[in-house]
C-alpha cells in the first residue's frame, strides 16, 4: 500500500510530505487549493508524462518520492524481482523517485535504479488504481463498458485466449493477403517460366557441355585440314623418298661419327643428334596413329553443328553467354519450383486461415458466454448499489450482443451496452439518453466500487468522483467508500462533508499566498481539527455551534 509521498517544487507546492494510513483517507480543502496535486504528483511516479510546467516557478527541478509497503503485494514483488529491482535487505518496501527539470527533461528511479516510463507504468498497475474526476463520463463509451464488465468477470484466461487466437489469425490473414495480391503477377511469371524451363529441359545442356561442344565443333569442322597437314608432316619427317628429316639426321650422325675419330669433341653433338632421331621417330609414329584415328564423319559434324547452333540460339534468346546456359537453366528451374511451392502455400495458408478463424470464433463464443453470465451479476450489483444511493426505481440491464458479422478483434465480437431505466414504466435505454449527470455519477461510482473491490491493487484513489451527489446520497457514497477502505487502502478527494466524515483519516489542503507567490500545504487533521473542517464543509467559512454539532454527529463523536 501507499505509505508516504513527498513532493518538492511541483506546481504550486514548495514542499509537502504526507503519510498515508490504511483505510479510507479523505482529502478536503477549499476549491482551487490543490487537493488533486498529490494525486497528480503520484501519477508522475506511475509513468505519466511530465513537462516544464510541472516545475514550480523559480525552481530548477521538481522531485516526487513515493514510498510503498509491498509486504502484501506479491505481484509487485514478483515484478521487482523479475526486473532485478527488489531490495535484498528490505524486500517489503519500494521507493519510486521522479525528477522533472524546468527544461522538461525527466528521470525516474525505482529503489535507486534508473528506469523507463514504461517500467514505471508496468509496476504502477500492481500498486495504485486512480479514478479521475470525470471517470463516470468514460462510462458512456461502449469500449469502457466492455472493459468494466471484463474487470468484474475476471475471465483473463478467456481474454488472453481470444487475443492469442486473434493475433494468429491476423498474422495468417496478412500473409494470405500478400500472396493473393501478387497472385496474378506470380501466375504470369509461372506460365512464362513453365515454357522456358520446359524448353531448357528439352535441350538439357550439361554443366560444362558447351565448352566441350565448342572444342569438338572446331575439331570436326577442320578434320580434313588436320588430316592433310598431319600426313604432310609425317611424310616430311619420316616417309619422304627423296628427303625426310629422320634420314637427314641419320646421315649427319653417320658422317660425324666417322669424323669423331679425328676430333673427339664431336661426341656430344653425335649424342644429341641420336636423341633427335629417336624423338623424330617417336613423333612420326604419334602422327601416324593420329591420322589413323582421326574421324572424318559428316553425320557427326552435322549433329554437333546442330546442337552447337541450338545452344547459341538459346543463349541469344535468354540474353546470356552460351557458357551460362546451364546456370540459367538451374536458376529458372529453382524459381519455377518456388512458384509452384507458393501455390501450394497459398492453398495451405487458406486452410490455415480457416482453421485459425474457427479457433478464434470458438474462443470468442466462450468469452461471450462468460460475459453474458457475468453481465447479469454485475447489473444486479449495480442496481443494488444505486438504489442505496437514492435511485430506488432504477433498473440496470447489461446487453451483450455477439455480432457475427463484425470483424475479428483482440477483445472478441461482443457489443456491450449498459441500459438503465430510472422511473417505473420508462423503457430501458443507453446511459446518455436516460440519466442525469448526478445519476451518471452515482452509477459510475457504484461500478468503480464493485469492480475495484475484486482487483488485486492495494491502493485506490478517487479524485472527486462524488461530483453531482449531495445529501443522503453522499452519506451512502461515504459508507460505500469506507466499506471499500476496510479491505483496501482508499484515498478520496472530496468536497462533501458526508463523504469526508466516513474517512478513517482526513487530510486538509490549504493554499497560502503572499501576493507574489502561492504555496499549497497538506495537513493531517486531528480529531478536533476534523470536526472544524467538517463543520466548514457544512456551513462555509463561518463556523456555528450548529455546524459543529452537525459535524460531530456526522463523525459520530
Amino acid at each position: 500500500m501507499l505509505a508516504h509521498i513527498s513532493v518538492k517544487n511541483f506546481a504550486v507546492v514548495k514542499q509537502i510530505a504526507v503519510d498515508v494510513a490504511e483505510g479510507l483517507t479523505a482529502i478536503t480543502g477549499e476549491t482551487g487549493a490543490g487537493k488533486s496535486i498529490a494525486i497528480d504528483a503520484l501519477s508522475l511516479c506511475l509513468g505519466d508524462r511530465a513537462d516544464a510546467a510541472s516545475v514550480r516557478k523559480g525552481a530548477e527541478k521538481a522531485e516526487i518520492v513515493v514510498h510503498f509497503d509491498i509486504k502484501k503485494v506479491p505481484l509487485a514483488k514478483a515484478w521487482l524481482e523479475e526486473n532485478e529491482l527488489l531490495q535484498e535487505d528490505n524486500p517489503n518496501e519500494c521507493f519510486i523517485r521522479r525528477l522533472v527539470s524546468n527544461e522538461g527533461r525527466s528521470k525516474a528511479f525505482i529503489n535507486g535504479v534508473a528506469v523507463s516510463l514504461n517500467q514505471l507504468k508496468s509496476l504502477g498497475q500492481y500498486l495504485v488504481s486512480i479514478h479521475g474526476q470525470n471517470a463516470h463520463y468514460q462510462l458512456l463509451k461502449p469500449d469502457n463498458q466492455r472493459k468494466l464488465l471484463d474487470s468484474f468477470a475476471a475471465h483473463k484466461p478467456l481474454l488472453n485466449e481470444v487475443a492469442v487466437t486473434y493475433d494468429a489469425l491476423k498474422e495468417k490473414q496478412q500473409l494470405l493477403k500478400q500472396l493473393q495480391a501478387a497472385q496474378k503477377q506470380r501466375t504470369d511469371r509461372k506460365n512464362l517460366l513453365e515454357y522456358q524451363v520446359q524448353e531448357l529441359d528439352d535441350y538439357s545442356i550439361g554443366e560444362d557441355e558447351f565448352s566441350q561442344l565448342e572444342l569438338e565443333h572446331k575439331r570436326l569442322s577442320n578434320s580434313q585440314t588436320l588430316l592433310e597437314q598431319a600426313q604432310i608432316s609425317f611424310y616430311q619427317l619420316y616417309e619422304g623418298e627423296e628427303f625426310n628429316a629422320l634420314s637427314a639426321i641419320q646421315s649427319s650422325v653417320d658422317n660425324l661419327s666417322e669424323l669423331q675419330e679425328h676430333d673427339p669433341t664431336l661426341g656430344p653433338i653425335v649424342d644429341m643428334l641420336n636423341e633427335a632421331a629417336i624423338q623424330i621417330e617417336e613423333a612420326s609414329q604419334e602422327i601416324r596413329q593420329y591420322c589413323d584415328h582421326l574421324e572424318i564423319d559428316p553425320m557427326k559434324l552435322q549433329q554437333v553443328e546442330q546442337r552447337y547452333s541450338e545452344a547459341m540460339e538459346l543463349a541469344r534468346k535468354h540474353h546470356v553467354k552460351p557458357e551460362g546456359l546451364y546456370a540459367m537453366h538451374m536458376q529458372l528451374a529453382e524459381e519455377y519450383a518456388g512458384l509452384l511451392k507458393d501455390e501450394g502455400n497459398l492453398s495451405a495458408l487458406t486452410k490455415e486461415c480457416e482453421k485459425n478463424k474457427e479457433d478464434y470464433e470458438k474462443a470468442a463464443l466462450k468469452l461471450h458466454a462468460s460475459r453474458t453470465q457475468s453481465a447479469k451479476g454485475l447489473a444486479s450489483k449495480i442496481e443494488s448499489h444505486v438504489k442505496d444511493m437514492n435511485m430506488q426505481h432504477a433498473k440496470i440491464f447489461i446487453d451483450v450482443d455477439y455480432n457475427e458479422a463484425a470483424a475479428p478483434s483482440a477483445h472478441g465480437k461482443d457489443e456491450v451496452l449498459i441500459k438503465v431505466t430510472t422511473n417505473p414504466g420508462q423503457p430501458a435505454d443507453a446511459l446518455d439518453k436516460v440519466v442525469s449527470g448526478g445519476e451518471l455519477s452515482r452509477i459510475g461510482l457504484a461500478i468503480q466500487v464493485i469492480t475495484s473491490s475484486g482487483n488485486q491493487v492495494p491502493t485506490m484513489i478517487f479524485d472527486e468522483v462524488d461530483t453531482g451527489i449531495s445529501g443522503p446520497t453522499a452519506s451512502i457514497v461515504g459508507r460505500l467508500l469506507r466499506k471499500l477502505g476496510e479491505v483496501s487502502q482508499v484515498v478520496c478527494v472530496t468536497h462533501l462533508p458526508q463523504v469526508a466524515a466516513h474517512g478513517h483519516n482526513q487530510v486538509f489542503v490549504t493554499k497560502l499566498t503572499d501576493g507574489d507567490t502561492t504555496e499549497t500545504k497538506m495537513l493531517r487533521l486531528t480529531e478536533n481539527e476534523r470536526v472544524n473542517e467538517i463543520a466548514r464543509l457544512l456551513a462555509g467559512d463561518k463556523l456555528t455551534d450548529t455546524a459543529i454539532a452537525n459535524a460531530k454527529d456526522l463523525l459520530k463523536l
